[in-house]
Parts: C-alpha cells; sequence; structure tokens
C-alpha cells in the first residue's frame, strides 16, 4: 500500500469508532476517513468527514458508495452491521472489509449457537439452560437460587444484554421482559480480552475489565459499559498464554471446522476481531460470550495502550490478506483506562439535543465522543446515553483520578461517571511506558 494513498470508509457512530479513527489517522498509509454516520466528534479529525448521505444498515448503498469514494478498506463497528453480514456486501468487490462472514459472526449474533458451539468443542464454559418462554423459565428459576443465574438474551441487546439479578423477584421481572439464555452463576472476576484475527493467525490485546453498572460501588442497573481498565493484574502473560492455548484457538479451529463440515456453501473461519468475555473462577478461566467485533468501551481502552508507532491500518489490512503474522502491534507498558459519561436518565429514558459545553483537556488525556452530535448552529448537543468516553494511558491510580477530574464539561442533569473496579496491587503500580509487541 502507497503511502498517504489509503481512503477507509468506517461504519458506525459511537465513542469506539472515534477511537479508532483517531489512531487510524496516525497511520502513514491513510489519506482519508469517512465515518457514516460519525457523530460531532470524529468530525473534528484531521482527515476525517462524517457522511449521512447513505444509511450505516444500507449495505449495498454502502457498497457503491466505497466506490465512488475509491476506498480501499471498510471498518464495521457495530454489533448489527457484523451480524447483518456487512463483510458479504464487500467479498466479490475488491475492497477489504475488516469483518467476519455473516456465518463466523454467529458466534455473537446467536447466544444458544455459541453456547452449543462451546460445549461441543469443550471450551471452558457455565452449563446452560435456554428458554423460550416466560412459564418455563420461571419454573427453572424458581428451582435453583435466582441470585446465582446470570440471564442473557439470545441475540443482540447493545452490550445490555445480561442482567445478574439481586433477587427472584428481579429475575422474575426481568425474564419476563425478554427471552432467555439462562446459565449458572460463575463466582469470580471478569474480563475480556479482545484479539486480532486473519483466519490463520492471531493476536490479542491485554485483558481488559469492564464496569457495567450505573453508578460506583456496582450500584444501579446493568450499561453497554462505564469503563474499562487493561491490563489485568491477575491476567499474567502466561496465564494469557494459557487462555489463548486452550480457549481462542480452540474457539478459532472449531469455527474452520464449522466451515469445513457443513454442506451449505458458507465458510466460519474467523478474520476480523474477537472480543472473549470471560469469568476468572477458581477452576480457572470460563468464558461468558463472544463478541464478533470491537468492544465498547473496550476498544477506547486499546487504543490508548496501543504504542505510538502501532499502524492499525497496516493491522487492519493484514487480518483482511491473512498475513498478520508480519505485522508488529506494539503495546505500552503501563496501563489504560477510560470511563464513561452518560446523559442523566440512562440506562432508562434520558435527554438528548442538551447543548455541551466542554473545555480542553490535558494533552495526555482524550475524549472520545460517543451520543454526540451537531445542532443547526454548529454546537455539540447531546444524541445519546453514553456521551463520553475520557480516556487516558499511565499509571492505574493517576489515570482514573485524572479521567473523574474531568475539565469543565456540563450538560443538563448528568450523573457522575462510574469508577472502574480495581485491584490494590494494579492500582498502585507506576510502571513506566515501556514497549512490548505482541
Amino acid at each position: 500500500m502507497k503511502e498517504g494513498g489509503l481512503k477507509i470508509l468506517l461504519v458506525g457512530k459511537g465513542a469506539r469508532e472515534h477511537s479508532l479513527a483517531w489512531k487510524l489517522t496516525q497511520s502513514p498509509l491513510v489519506r482519508h476517513i469517512y465515518v457514516v454516520p460519525g457523530n460531532g466528534g470524529t468530525g473534528e479529525l484531521h482527515n476525517v468527514s462524517n457522511l449521512r448521505s447513505v444509511q450505516a444498515n444500507d449495505y449495498p448503498g454502502l457498497v457503491l458508495l466505497a466506490k465512488d469514494l475509491g476506498i480501499g478498506l471498510v471498518v464495521a463497528g457495530p454489533d448489527d452491521a457484523v451480524v447483518d453480514g456487512i463483510e458479504g456486501f464487500f467479498r466479490n468487490t475488491g475492497i477489504p472489509c475488516f469483518a467476519p462472514t455473516k456465518e463466523a459472526a454467529e458466534i455473537e449474533g446467536s447466544k444458544s449457537f455459541a453456547k452449543d458451539f462451546m460445549r461441543k468443542y469443550k471450551i471452558p464454559t457455565a452449563s446452560y439452560q435456554p428458554f423460550g418462554n416466560y412459564q418455563d423459565g420461571k419454573r427453572y428459576l424458581k428451582a435453583v437460587d435466582a441470585t446465582r443465574v446470570v440471564i442473557k438474551v439470545d441475540g443482540l441487546a447493545a452490550g445490555k444484554g445480561v442482567v445478574l439479578p439481586r433477587s427472584q423477584t428481579e429475575a422474575f421481572d426481568t425474564l419476563r421482559e425478554i427471552m432467555v439464555d439462562a446459565k449458572f452463576y460463575l463466582e469470580g472476576d471478569e474480563f475480556s480480552i479482545l484479539t486480532f484475527c486473519d483466519g490463520k493467525t492471531f493476536k490479542s490485546f491485554p485483558a481488559g475489565q469492564d464496569h457495567k453498572r450505573i453508578f460506583d460501588g456496582n450500584q444501579g442497573p446493568n450499561t453497554g459499559g462505564m469503563g474499562v481498565y487493561a491490563p489485568q493484574s491477575f491476567v499474567t502473560p502466561d496465564r494469557l498464554r494459557e487462555i489463548e492455548h486452550a480457549i481462542i484457538q480452540p474457539t478459532l479451529d472449531g469455527l474452520q471446522a464449522e466451515g469445513a463440515l457443513s454442506t451449505l456453501s458458507f465458510r466460519r473461519p474467523f478474520t476480523g476481531l474477537l472480543f472473549t468475555g470471560f469469568m476468572m473462577t477458581a477452576e480457572g478461566p470460563r468464558v461468558l460470550e463472544y463478541n464478533a467485533r470491537f468492544g465498547d468501551p473496550e476498544t477506547q481502552t486499546m487504543m490508548m495502550l496501543s504504542a505510538p508507532e502501532c499502524d492499525l491500518a497496516a493491522v487492519l489490512l493484514a487480518c483482511c490478506a491473512q498475513r498478520l503474522d508480519s505485522v508488529p502491534i506494539p503495546v505500552l507498558r503501563g496501563f489504560g483506562c477510560n470511563v464513561v459519561v452518560a446523559s442523566s436518565g440512562y440506562p432508562e429514558s434520558y435527554r438528548k439535543r442538551d447543548i455541551i459545553t466542554l473545555a480542553p483537556c490535558p494533552d495526555d488525556v482524550h475524549i472520545f465522543h460517543a451520543g454526540t452530535d451537531r445542532n443547526s448552529n454548529g454546537e455539540l448537543t447531546t444524541a445519546g446515553g453514553r456521551v463520553f468516553s475520557v480516556a487516558r494511558a499511565s499509571s492505574l491510580a493517576e489515570m482514573v483520578e485524572k479521567g473523574l477530574c474531568l475539565p469543565d464539561v456540563v450538560f443538563q442533569h448528568s450523573p457522575l461517571p462510574a469508577k472502574p473496579k480495581h485491584h490494590g496491587k494494579a492500582a498502585s503500580s507506576t510502571t513506566q511506558q515501556k514497549q512490548r509487541a505482541m
């Protein structure tokens, strides 16, 4: 790829896409990035434009747009684009698309498929029981301790389809609202790993930990994620290698085998970004779920952890061309964190179109826009529940403190951002930012 000649079409509108665009602009390969539809922050980046002439879910329209613009790489951000099979629309166009096939993305799109898949390929996870109606599920909950059950939606739910009920009443109420895939409770620390895959080779970021509840102290309803910090002190380099050997490699091998066994004309080998959610139990790591794309807010933290010379555009192109083994992914030593600022009322009903006053940040703090837009006067306004991700890479204690000391962000009735939970040893670390390569 000629330096400075690559045009990228990035699909999505959240802080995940803002952080990806921010990192991609640092690549010497990149000439311009078009974000569909983008937000109030992506359009302010150098060599980045928001486009709204085509809807993000109009995949044939995106193909025509990409051809008109001379796009050399398409990057799919949100879960619906990946699970809908955006990759298939670009497959025979000559335009690389960083996303798995629709068939491979079923590992995220159907929790029942994912659990059956894990059982078939002996991937460590919790036992589970799927239900198709409320009464059957209620009978099950009456027979077990409902406070030790995880209730999951079988399908996409914008990161909010997982509930850990604190009472039988809450479990029944949750069950009444959704079709569920319930599994026995796993006790331990949750974490997730983002893994680049090219169908043959894979390389993982350090393990991160998400904070799901809206308020401090693990209080309030579940959200799409209120912040992430990484790496995790209890996922050591040796432990990460064990996880890759015992879980991630068998997952990718299983998807490859599914395609080989199929009598249909599709393939399941996974090319793209595999998100694996875990619980670290007394018996070792257990898989909670898979996602088939960049996590949000995990991605914001990982973009901060990637070293300045990490060429994200080169990494994505290498995945599409099955040559990931030839591209390094250097990562900073130290920690990365992002904390979400949300609209009042989130994750339930919340205000929109409030004008935002945003003061400048310190040079080492980045504000990635999520639910923002511009009104007819060009003023920055709220446009979603999660409004900003405030991100930084440094020592854990210092960056959490700076992340919470947000410089004069004002919009009406915002709740305080929640702090990601962390372990004391990691929090007190002042490890200097040196580099390691994956």
